[in-house]
């Protein structure tokens, strides 16, 4: 049939009911339920608070990443065989086959510089260079047996918060905002606060929607400054006359979402309202010089500047507000040891200085204020580090560790896990797994289950298939679980 038929054809009556999904059935049912119709049509607040597939253990999560991966071997996980074996050309075996960011030939075995103790009543092995967490050890799960599929910063952050090492995933706390929503209509679901003046490795993307809707991505706020870039009136418009404005843009959005239905135009309805409500409610939360000078003290913050510790207490403050989901960046932890500033002696004291106190202040304030059992911890990077010397600095003085994706570890503490623990465990001289391994997909699986969720079952359909966080991976970890 010739094309322009084919199109007058597309336009009868009877070809517009024969080709309608019910035909005529299907009209007369739609006039029947009008009111309905009607109904269904308004717009649906998408951050509404919901309800997971079970009973929660947890209602949020205060996510502290220490980008760049901070050196497990110094820190969490004592090797006292790789200490004596020290200096030691490193053996073949764990070199074969292997591939390594800045090293190569034959690196020479590194035991730590720094002096562990067991600590609690549990008895975890915790460094010298953070005295503040081991006053805190009862309440913290270090997993020894963290393991991941890449060697390189932004792939491997990226698969840690997306479930895939190339961009276009939602991130973590974007499922987490869209399986939950939010428990306060005035603030983000999700909010992003970002220290060292350094964005994640990842970028946006590793706190970004992908493909789902742009509504449920992380609010980056910043604790110097505006709170949130762009929410303030514009010069010579004050409140009301936005609302008016906001008003207007509301009812050109709703038109277009009646006659195109795009989820993004009630994305864009609810994100221009959102931002409405946080010109008033954010400002307040994020000033901490509402908070007794003891607690800022203890955190180590300084009211007006952008430090980790001034992000610790605000994420007190945002999960105390009902924000579901606190993400912190805090860039500073590549310890190649090419410099002073990345050794492991006096370069990892400083660095640890300016997360120990804050960490541990954050856990003491959550119990007492009677949000640590509601609230997970977790803390840790994107991969591990060497057991041996970084491949630049074979002749420094100054001691530094490559990346290595193989073994690592992470803490969890707060509601649903079993503190005092140390779970899984690497290999005396820490090149793999020895016991009870957590692949990051694993650790994915057991933050969304202590949400209340199932994560097989939190899925988005794009381009025809049901997507995950997980993706086709993932086991919820049991033994860290209380």
């Amino acid at each position: 049939m010739h094309p322009q038929m084919t199109q007058l054809q597309t336009a009868t009556r009877r070809h517009f009911l024969q080709q309608t999904s019910a035909g005529l059935g299907g009209v007369a049912l739609a006039s029947l339920l009008s009111d309905g119709a009607v109904a269904a049509s308004k717009p649906v607040d998408p951050l509404a608070s919901k309800k997971p597939h079970f009973p929660a253990k947890v209602k949020q999560v205060i996510y502290l990443h220490l980008t760049g991966s901070p050196p497990h071997l110094d820190l969490f996980d004592y090797k006292p065989e790789l200490v004596k074996h020290s200096d030691k050309a490193c053996p073949n075996e764990f070199l074969e086959g292997k591939r390594f960011a800045f090293t190569s030939g034959v690196p020479k075995l590194m035991g730590t510089p720094r002096k562990f103790e067991q600590c609690g009543d549990g008895g975890i092995w915790l460094s010298d260079a953070i005295p503040h967490l081991q006053t805190v050890a009862d309440e913290l799960c270090v997993i020894r047996s963290m393991t991941t599929d890449q060697f390189n910063h932004a792939p491997a952050e990226l698969l840690l918060y997306t479930g895939s090492p190339r961009s276009g995933r939602p991130s973590m706390g974007t499922w987490v905002t869209y399986g939950l929503g939010t428990e306060n209509a005035n603030l983000p679901g999700f909010v992003v606060l970002i220290s060292s003046g350094v964005q994640p490795n990842g970028g946006s993307k590793s706190f970004g929607s992908g493909f789902l809707p742009s509504v449920y991505q992380g609010v980056q706020c910043r604790s110097k400054g505006d709170p949130v870039l762009y929410a303030s009136d514009p010069a010579g418009m004050n409140r009301d006359l936005r609302r008016l404005s906001l008003d207007a843009l509301s009812e050109l959005n709703q038109l277009q979402a009646e006659e195109l239905g795009h989820p993004e135009t009630l994305t864009r309805i609810a994100q221009y309202e959102l931002a409405f409500r946080m010109q008033i409610s954010v400002p307040e939360v994020m000033n901490i010089n509402d908070e007794p000078q003891h607690v800022i003290d203890s955190y180590g913050a300084k009211p007006g500047e952008s430090s980790f510790a001034n992000n610790c207490l605000l994420a007190r403050r945002l999960v105390e507000n009902g924000v579901r989901y606190v993400q912190l960046f805090d860039w500073g932890w590549d310890f190649h040891g090419t410099g002073e500033g990345t050794g492991l002696t006096s370069g990892l004291t400083n660095k640890c200085a300016t997360m120990d106190k804050p960490v541990a202040a954050l856990i003491t304030d959550l119990k007492r204020r009677g949000l640590f059992e509601e609230t997970l911890i977790v803390l840790g990077g994107e991969f591990g580090r060497t057991p041996f010397r970084e491949g630049r600095t074979a002749n420094s003085k100054v001691l530094g560790r490559d990346h290595y994706p193989d073994c690592y570890s992470m803490v969890l503490a707060g509601g649903g896990i079993k503190g005092g623990t140390m779970h899984g465990e690497s290999d005396e001289f820490g090149f793999g797994i020895a016991r009870d391994k957590v692949h990051v997909h694993d650790l994915q699986a057991t933050i969304l289950h202590l949400l209340g969720f199932d994560h097989e079952r939190l899925t988005f359909r794009f381009q025809g298939r049901d997507y995950r966080l997980t993706d086709v991976h993932g086991e919820v970890v049991d033994g860290v679980l209380a």
